[in-house]
């Protein structure tokens, strides 16, 4: 889950670089930087159709850069915050204990994977629960999630990475990998 935040985090970071790479949009930018404008007003002085005038000022808003308010028949756009006041180390920085957090918990994998797989097979089950959980979550990638699985096509599938497929199996289900009823397995979602 934490990792999920992290890519989050990175994901709106790139976005914002995304939004300012349109010539438009940094045009808008600059004309909103002056004033709080219209979309038609915008529209107006770029001599643009509105349609993509208001499709680049989602985009900024999209990126946290711009904000609109209501006014009569109009949406007027003013610039968010400090957002075009921050250094470029502020906006692509970050957090220390995430960033090492990030790369230690991928080494980590790394490491148990090239330990415990030779060519895409499971060489030896490891006997720690933390390991033993990092070839779960391998093998689980397999599944496609809220799919029903009758045991046989389990089998098939997890026989590939290794010849105890009990095992892996009773494991995926004690760990909460998938939900099992008399006859079925599905991957579990999941929580974000």
């Amino acid at each position: 889950m934490k990792k999920k935040l992290i890519e989050d985090n990175l994901e709106a970071r790139a976005n914002l670089f995304k939004a300012l790479g349109h010539p438009v949009r940094l045009l808008l930018l600059n004309l909103i930087n002056q004033k709080a404008r219209h979309g038609q007003e915008l529209a107006e002085i770029l001599n643009m159709n509105a349609a993509t005038v208001s499709h680049h000022l989602t985009k900024l808003a999209d990126a946290g850069l711009v904000e609109s308010k209501k006014d009569q028949y109009y949406q007027v756009y003013s610039l968010t915050g400090n957002m075009l006041t921050r250094t470029l180390e502020e906006v692509i920085q970050m957090p220390q204990p995430e960033l090492n957090e990030l790369v230690e918990e991928d080494a980590y994998r790394y490491k148990v994977l090239k330990t415990f797989m030779r060519h895409g097979r499971i060489t030896r089950i490891p006997k720690q629960h933390k390991k033993l959980r990092v070839l779960l979550d391998k093998l689980i990638e397999e599944f496609e999630p809220n799919r029903e699985y009758g045991e046989l096509e389990v089998n098939r599938i997890l026989v590939e990475f290794n010849e105890d497929v009990a095992f892996l199996r009773r494991a995926m289900v004690e760990e909460k990998y998938f939900d099992r009823t008399r006859s079925t397995y599905v991957r579990k979602v999941a929580e974000s």
